[in-house]
């Protein structure tokens, strides 16, 4: 169900930005890290009760799980190609976390150069679709 991959990816989201391995995560809430997995993923819906838990662990807002849901019906919502889905990525995160602490407006423009020069000469990942 899309309500549930898209509270799955902002449960990812805000776990990276916490800096919480899925073990620590599962510890803090009572269940093992492969239950985090599952619930990151969509694959397990995640209780009223275990929502509010996690969103008082995070530090976030309850609310803040569903950031999106007016979106989760639109098409391609649960594609990986969605921006949600990329900052559901740790290394993703780490990219546009470290970009915003980048005061220099030069420094971030040399710095889209050499991503869009990469990408460029990079084949895609296995199952990523190239964007141009």
């Amino acid at each position: 169900m899309p309500i549930d991959v898209l509270v799955g990816q902002n449960i990812r989201i805000c776990r990276l930005q916490q800096k919480f391995s899925q073990t620590e995560l599962g510890r803090r809430i009572g269940v093992t890290f492969q239950q985090v997995q599952k619930y990151e993923k969509g694959a397990n819906r995640v209780g009223a009760s275990r929502l509010s838990q996690i969103a008082d662990v995070l530090g976030v807002p309850l609310l803040a799980l569903f950031d999106g849901s007016a979106t989760a019906s639109a098409p391609h919502a649960d594609s990986e190609d969605t921006p949600r889905a990329l900052l559901a990525n740790p290394h993703s995160l780490r990219l546009l976390q470290g970009f915003d602490r980048i005061g220099s407006e030069a420094a971030r423009t040399a710095l889209l150069q050499l991503v869009d020069a990469l990408a460029d000469e990079t084949p895609p990942a296995k199952g990523a679709a190239r964007r141009k």
